[in-house]
């Protein structure tokens, strides 16, 4: 039996399920999590799904369906029979949820990070899936629950998020194929592409033109960087959760085959990095306690985020012929 299999029985058999995805969520994370939520809902299952403080979403994610299922971490049952947990490559990551994945009868992993170390009882871990989402797309066909708008919308939000509109190298054929599937759900594609990608405060603007205008290249390593302090957020009126497309925007530096933004935060400095060459970013934030995939990684380090940028150059190779 496969671990698919496996969890597809745990699952099917669970009178409740206690599901939970990373700290500040991104789009594969709840759109895996959400969707799997509303049809074990609608199969009459009792069902509780969180993530780690700080609570809130980021904004361009507040149109999901199924966040109204959403539970406040601390209200999350402390040794759950059945837990699944959504594109989380390690317990660290889990934070406060990790107590109760650790208590937890059976702990169903459903991920693809090449870092995942398998912290489950059933880990259901397909590094070569573009996007938690395509994962949980093949559970839900061995349940045997049939989708609907609410689920495919969530679905289609994970693979669109996790292969930046199909534009990245994870792109295969069974990413469109399942695209397919789920835009014959009439999903308002031009309506999600622009929530996600395109729709943001003027105030998170101004910040991230602050931040792109003090970005630092290194041109012995083709490395770029810039960073966020808690004193940037405060002058422009803006959340953390806004700036989690900045990295996007930095990685788009012709120069550069390397990029990072760092966040002040109060659990520290969190890191996002980006790889356009044959580099393994995951590598790095391995080495930093995170993880994630050869060309997207991040990590939280408790030091200042000057020291954590000198570290990151320091580990980068220098490039040949620079």
């Amino acid at each position: 039996m496969t671990e698919l299999e496996r969890a597809a029985e745990v699952i099917a058999s669970a009178p409740a399920l206690a599901l939970a995805c990373h700290h500040t969520p991104d789009g594969d994370a709840l759109g895996s999590m959400l969707a799997l939520a509303i049809l074990a809902t609608e199969a009459g299952k009792e069902v509780v799904a969180s993530w780690p403080e700080p609570f809130p979403v980021a904004p361009h994610y507040e149109f999901l369906p199924g966040l109204d299922l959403a539970t406040k971490p601390h209200d999350f049952p402390a040794a759950p029979d059945v837990m699944v947990t959504f594109d989380c490559g390690s317990l660290a990551r889990l934070a406060e949820l990790g107590v109760p994945a650790k208590a937890a009868g059976e702990l169903v992993v459903i991920d693809h990070h090449v870092s995942n170390n398998g912290y489950g009882t059933i880990n259901v871990i397909d590094p070569d899936a573009a996007a938690s989402a395509v994962v949980v797309r093949r559970l839900l066909h061995l349940l045997g629950w049939q989708l609907n708008r609410d689920a495919a919308l969530c679905l289609y939000t994970g693979v669109v998020c996790d292969t930046g509109r199909f534009q990245y190298d994870n792109t295969s054929p069974e990413v469109f194929s399942l695209a397919q599937e789920l835009s014959g759900f009439d999903l308002p594609i031009g309506e999600i592409t622009r929530k996600l990608f395109e729709e943001h405060r003027l105030a998170y603007l101004k910040l991230a033109a602050e931040a792109i205008d003090r970005a630092e290249y290194d041109p012995d390593r083709r490395f770029v960087a810039t960073w966020v302090l808690a004193d940037d957020l405060v002058r422009h009126g803006v959340l953390m959760e806004e700036t989690e497309g900045l990295i996007d925007l930095v990685r788009r530096t012709s120069e550069a085959d390397v990029s990072a933004v760092l966040k002040e935060t109060p659990e520290g400095t969190k890191v996002s990095l980006r790889a356009v060459n044959d580099y393994d970013v995951s590598e790095l934030a391995l080495d930093f306690g995170g993880g994630g995939h050869r060309a997207a990684a991040g990590f939280l380090s408790e030091r200042p985020v000057p020291e954590v940028l000198e570290e990151i150059r320091r580990r980068l190779p220098v490039v040949a012929g620079t």
